[in-house]
């Protein structure tokens, strides 16, 4: 079933690159763009999350934390959190269970027949968990509307 607008956000619990559990709990009071993105070290992937990176300070005065999720381990995202400088966590849903919970499960990935990768996706969740914006990307290489989730974290503060 499809994450709608207005919804609580699906709770989880996911361990971060340095190995910590992280829910989505821990950041009531504060607004979360929440991104799933396929793979790390591909190129639409790093394409997104340099991006967000690179205008961290937008979504910084935002009151608004960032949460990048995909299907790697937590070792692979923290080899690609250090080399490409990524000043956000980034959380390891491996055992997909998150990637269901948002229903952005690919069956087979369009690269490769790979099976459960996430697909890229983006969602807003306000201070009290409430999901006030929800984009899943066509095809893996289409980018996430930036525009608009920082036009929807504007709103909310």
């Amino acid at each position: 079933m499809s994450i709608s607008i207005g919804q609580a956000a699906p709770a989880f619990t996911l361990f971060d690159t340095d190995k910590k559990p992280t829910s989505l709990s821990d950041y009531k009071g504060k607004n979360v763009v929440v991104l799933f993105f396929p793979l790390a070290f591909t190129g639409v992937c790093t394409t997104e999350l340099c991006s967000i990176r690179d205008n961290i300070g937008v979504y910084n005065s935002a009151n608004a934390e960032v949460l990048g999720i995909s299907v790697d381990s937590l070792f692979t995202l923290g080899k690609f959190k250090e080399e490409q400088k990524l000043n956000f966590s980034l959380l390891s849903d491996f055992n997909k269970a998150a990637s269901k919970a948002f229903d952005v499960l690919y069956e087979t990935f369009p690269a490769f027949e790979m099976q459960g990768v996430a697909k890229r996706s983006a969602f807003v969740i306000d201070k009290e968990g409430v999901v006030q914006y929800a984009e899943i990307c066509p095809t893996p290489g289409d980018l996430p509307n930036f525009e608009a989730i920082q036009t929807v974290l504007n709103t909310l503060n």
